[in-house]
């Protein structure tokens, strides 16, 4: 349906919104091209400005919803829309919703770009609050914020701390106050007063889930100049420099706990964002692999040690890879008590080849690749260990979808997909797949 008028600044049209695209956009369609709109949902009729066209698809502004998806909420954050921050961009959605539109992305990506037709996908795993199905839909949504245990914040250009702009990348709106910060970072980022001409960014880290509520405060400068601290926090400090971090106030690392394991996690090393879905994660692995005692194990991108540790006592060996030198510091901390668990250093792909070389023997393999994916030579070389399940943890469907292709030719099959809502009031989508010999 389509209905133009001559307008400044572009096209305005009508829209019936059908679909929903990877990053968060309602689709709907003038004539033969895809029309992305940001803030709308499949099955509303909007009125957009057409703002960059192309042959096949153009991008919209959304100026007004003439009939609303019975999904649609009042956001609660006053940044939160057109022009304001990037960090959400579902708030709009009613947080039910949101998890069902999240399994329908990941499942679009494995039939569009992974060529599986029908994918073996597991109902979606809402992770912001209890699953009680009784539980008023209000409430639910006020459960679907308060999950992050990190962030980082940018500087604008009054010194204040906020997040880049939806309109231009490099400008920073200033943010009072973040929902989805869990109260520990919420108190941090409120108690911090900064005057640092050169500071850039400011990381907060917390252990959410240990009784003490370690808390980091990493001070982030393009120059290596050591600032004078007065700090009043129950928090350590440290500044990071193109040289590196160095500490201020305590060490450089917190302590995280998730099933049980304490996980050392330095300022530099990756670790889960959301530490329920962390716990969640560990979970849905372990059931995957079905683990014998008597099993190899591979850990790729193993970070610090998060899957590693967890599975330690179910199998005979794990072997994890990692290339983050500070990562891989936390993981011999963490797994200094395994005595069945070792830690090779370097490139996932480079250290797949010694151990092939090696005559290494494979039963399990796990692996958690960047956003981007894995990539066609690492899953060639693990293919080529011939283990009987890999189990995949993925945060972009996109790079999931194409590794499926490789898996798929390297002769394995996608078993089971379990997608996770481990970043409620964003579009992001994270799951887990299994995959075996066909």
């Amino acid at each position: 349906m389509s209905n133009k008028s001559g307008a400044r600044g572009g096209q305005r049209v009508e829209l019936r919104l059908d679909g929903i695209a990877h990053g968060g956009e309602a689709l709907g369609r003038d004539r033969d091209r895809v029309v992305f709109v940001p803030y709308a949902l499949p099955g509303e009729r909007v009125r957009v400005e057409l703002l960059e066209e192309k042959p096949r698809w153009a991008r919209a502004r959304l100026l007004e919803v003439l009939e609303p998806s019975p999904d649609r909420v009042e956001p609660p954050c006053q940044f939160f829309g057109p022009e304001k921050c990037s960090g959400c961009q579902w708030q709009h959605i009613a947080y039910k919703r949101q998890a069902s539109l999240k399994q329908e992305i990941l499942a679009d990506h494995l039939r569009r770009l992974g060529h599986i037709a029908d994918p073996p996908m597991a109902d979606i795993l809402a992770l912001a609050g209890p699953a009680d199905p009784d539980r008023p839909a209000a409430e639910m949504d006020v459960l679907a914020f308060r999950y992050r245990n990190q962030t980082r914040f940018a500087v604008a250009a009054d010194g204040r701390l906020g997040f880049p702009s939806k309109a231009l990348a490099r400008d920073v709106i200033p943010i009072d106050r973040c929902l989805l910060l869990h109260e520990r970072l919420d108190e941090l980022h409120g108690a911090l007063d900064l005057l640092w001409p050169s500071l850039t960014g400011v990381i907060l880290r917390a252990g959410t889930a240990t009784p003490q509520g370690q808390a980091l405060v990493v001070f982030q400068t393009a120059s290596e100049e050591q600032p004078e601290l007065e700090i009043d926090l129950p928090a350590a400090c440290a500044v990071q420099t193109p040289r590196g971090v160095q500490p201020l106030v305590g060490e450089p690392w917190l302590e995280e706990q998730v099933a049980g394991h304490l996980y050392r996690i330095s300022a530099e090393s990756f670790f889960q964002a959301n530490t329920i879905g962390a716990e969640a994660l560990v979970e849905v692995v372990a059931s995957y692999l079905e683990p014998r005692t008597d099993d190899c194990l591979i850990d790729a991108y193993c970070g610090v040690g998060l899957f590693s540790l967890a599975l330690a006592d179910s199998v005979g060996q794990v072997i994890g890879i990692e290339s983050s030198p500070s990562a891989c510091e936390d993981f011999a901390h963490n797994a200094d008590a395994a005595d069945n668990v070792s830690l090779h250093e370097g490139a996932v792909e480079d250290v797949l080849t010694t151990l092939r070389d090696q005559g290494q023997p494979v039963d399990l393999v796990l692996l958690d690749p960047p956003r981007a994916g894995a990539g066609a030579e690492v899953l060639s070389h693990l293919a080529a260990m011939n283990p009987r399940r890999i189990v995949y943890v993925s945060s972009d469907p996109a790079a999931l979808a194409r590794d499926a292709v490789h898996l798929t030719a390297e002769g394995y099959r996608l078993a089971e997909v379990q997608p996770l809502d481990m970043a409620p009031q964003t579009a992001q989508v994270d799951s887990v797949a299994l995959w075996a010999r066909s």
